[in-house]
C-alpha cells in the first residue's frame, strides 16, 4: 500500500538542528545522521502501524546509531503520515506535546 508522508516544519528544524550539531562535532557525522532519519522515514513509510503508540495516537521509531526518535501520527482514512518531531532522547518529552 502507498502512503502519503508529511514532515511538519518544526520537524524538520528539528532534523536541521541535529545535522548542523552532528556536522560540527565530526565532518560528515551529520550526512550519517541524515541517511539514518531517511531510514527511518522509509521504514515508518513500509508499515506504519509496527511502530509503538506512545501518547494518544502518536507513535514513534527509534533512530539507529543515534539517540532520537521520529514521532509521527497516522491517519488509516486518508493513508496519511505526518511526522511531528525529530527529538533526543534525552528532551522532555511534553515539548513536542505542544505541536498536535
Amino acid at each position: 500500500m502507498s502512503y502519503t508522508l508529511i514532515i511538519q516544519p518544526e520537524a524538520e528544524l528539528d532534523i536541521q538542528d541535529a545535522f548542523e550539531w552532528y556536522e560540527a562535532q565530526s565532518l560528515g557525522l551529520g550526512s550519517e545522521f541524515i541517511r539514518a532519519v531517511d531510514t527511518g522515514l522509509s521504514n515508518i513509510g513500509r508499515n506504519p502501524l509496527a511502530y509503538p503508540v506512545i501518547y494518544k495516537q502518536v507513535r514513534q521509531i527509534l533512530i539507529r546509531r543515534f539517540p532520537y526518535r521520529i514521532l509521527y501520527v497516522f491517519d488509516q482514512n486518508q493513508n496519511l503520515i505526518t511526522a511531528i518531531a525529530c527529538f533526543h532522547s534525552k528532551r522532555n518529552p511534553k515539548s513536542w506535546k505542544d505541536r498536535l
